[in-house]
Formats: structure tokens, sequence, C-alpha cells
């Protein structure tokens, strides 16, 4: 007779009290009570006593007593001025205001609940997402590698990437609108942390035709009668402050003009006349016709790279990356 009777409720209810297979009041969830009217809490006490339609086979299912529960529910009531049970001597049976209470509060429940478990995953780095700042190229190299090689690992966590300049990517890490970068030098900076990663030499870009293209590899003073174009576009301005600061060693102003279009449009162009340029050695990995990349000779070519970014920034999908960056600098060091 109890069991139909409870069938007959669940049905009339639309039995509302599971989620994900599993009954609401089975979770352990410490309900949030500060700054609200009443406590939470008693809401798995309210919610294992509807069950079982009794306050027996809720203290049963929450493993206390049942004086605990049927106190914990009355108090609750009493809270909020409503009585959610009709008791009677074979147990309880929700009231019509029980009823609606229920079927209201359960979405509610269930919205709290996912956001407890996106919380809980994002702190075990199953979920989450890390913004990245870059200024060159993902076609090769160790930026390349390190991307690919962390999604493999946490496929669960998304990687934002974004293009721009050194000092675009150093504004939005202090306003919180990017998580790292990878920026050129290992310098320090204002209110970030820098951990060198790995290093890049510098390469000439030029036409296949250009007669410097038959050499294995190349020297300033062989680029003082040159004509050099960077972007208009980040890096451009890094690029053609690497130049005159590069070449000026030499007692030799560069002539560098700015063109109005991206890198890769730059390069393009580059293999179709007589100007040059230069770029990071991740460049090397990629093909454009009749464009040759030659390497710089001097020690000081080679540039570092860091990545950058806040302490205090307290997503815990960058700390995993941080941590895996450096876990994949020191192992091609060793």
């Amino acid at each position: 007779m109890k069991l139909r009777q409870k069938k007959r409720a669940e049905a009339r209810r639309g039995a509302p009290l599971r989620v994900d297979g599993s009954p609401l009041w089975a979770r352990s969830v410490r309900w949030p009570d500060k700054g609200l009217p009443f406590d939470l809490r008693p809401l798995r006490y309210i919610l294992a006593s509807a069950e079982s339609m009794s306050f027996t086979g809720g203290a049963l299912a929450l493993k206390t007593k049942v004086s605990t529960v049927s106190r914990r529910v009355r108090n609750f009531e009493d809270s909020i001025g409503v009585s959610l049970f009709e008791r009677t001597s074979i147990g309880v049976r929700l009231t019509d205001a029980g009823e609606r209470f229920i079927n209201e509060i359960l979405p509610a429940l269930q919205m709290i609940e996912m956001a407890l478990n996106h919380a809980n995953a994002a702190g075990r780095v199953g979920l989450g997402t890390v913004r990245i700042g870059i200024i060159t190229t993902l076609a090769g190299g160790f930026l390349r590698e390190l991307i690919s090689a962390f999604d493999k690992q946490y496929p669960g966590i998304f990687l934002d990437v974004r293009t721009g300049g050194r000092r675009d990517h150093l504004t939005r890490i202090r306003s919180r609108e990017i998580d790292i970068a990878f920026l050129t030098g290992n310098g320090p900076q204002i209110d970030c942390d820098v951990q060198e990663l790995w290093h890049e030499r510098v390469h000439v870009a030029m036409s296949a035709g250009h007669p410097l293209a038959e050499r294995a590899g190349v020297d300033w003073p062989d680029l003082e009668n040159e004509r050099f174009i960077v972007s208009g576009q980040d890096p451009g301005p890094e690029m053609h402050d690497y130049i005159v600061r590069r070449i000026s060693g030499y007692s030799t102003y560069p002539q560098i003009t700015y063109r109005p279009m991206d890198l890769e449009t730059l390069m393009h162009t580059i293999a179709l006349g007589r100007e040059i340029t230069v770029v990071s050695e991740g460049w090397t990995r990629m093909t454009f016709p009749d464009l040759a990349l030659r390497p710089l000779s001097a020690p000081e070519d080679i540039v570092p790279f860091s990545a950058v970014w806040s302490p205090v920034n307290d997503n815990p999908a960058l700390r995993w990356f941080v941590s895996f960056a450096r876990r994949l600098s020191s192992s091609r060091n060793s």
C-alpha cells in the first residue's frame, strides 16, 4: 500500500528529484547559507523525506536520526512560514505548497550543483581556459610543440591563442584580459613573473633570386646597403627596433620602410621584390614560393623567448600550463 502511494505521488509530481540519475538528497553538498534569509542545508532532509514519503526513510538515506530530520524540516518550515509536509500515521506527503516549492527549487539546486562541479573540475584542470598572447608564428619550434603537447595531455583545457604586440600583451596581462604571453627577451617586467623557456636564431627573409640567398648564412655587414621592410602591424615595430639596434653597431643606419600589411603578406611581397626583413626561426617551418630564409651568424642574433604572466592570476589552468612549459623547456635543454 505504501509503495503504491509513493508511485502515485511521484507520478503526480513528475518525480523531479534526480539529477544525472542520482537523488539530490544523496549529494554531500554543503549548501551556501551566508547572507541568505535561511539555511539551505535542510533541503537535503526535505528532498530525502519527500522521495521516501517518510522522515524515517529520509533519515535512513542520510544516515542520521529520525528526530534530526524531523526537527530540521520543522525549523525550515517555521523559517519560511509554510508547511511543506502533511504528517500522517503512516508517513508524510507533500502539501500543495510543498510540491510547488520542490518543483521550483530543483532547477536552482541543479544549477548550484553544476557550478560546484565545474569549479571542482577546473581546480583539477579538468576544465578551464588559458588565454595566450603570442608575437611569433606557431608554424614550428618550441611554442608549437608546447601548445600541441599540452592540448593532448589536458584536452579539457581550451587554449585561446591571440596575436599582438609586446605592449598590448603586457597591458592585457595586468588587466586579466589574457593569462600569459610569450615575448622576446628575458628582462624583468613590472608586476609580472618572467620565465625564459627557449631561444631562436634570427633569420633574414629575402627573395630566392637575391644574391645573398646563395649563402648558408649572413651577417649584418652583408646587409648594410639593403632595403628593409617591416609590417605596420605588430610585431613590425619590434622588428624595426631590432634591425636598427643590430646594424647600427656597424656604423650604418638602415633603410627601413613600414608596409600596411600583416607579416604573411609581407613575406610574399619580399619573395616578389628586392627588399628584405628579419623574422624568428619559427618561420623556417613555413614554405613561401620564391622566398629564402638565411640565418644570421652572430651569437647576438640568438634571441631568448620568455613566458610572462601575473603572479596574482589565480587561474588554476594557468598554473598547470606554466608548470608544463617549464618541464618541457627543461627536457629540451637537458
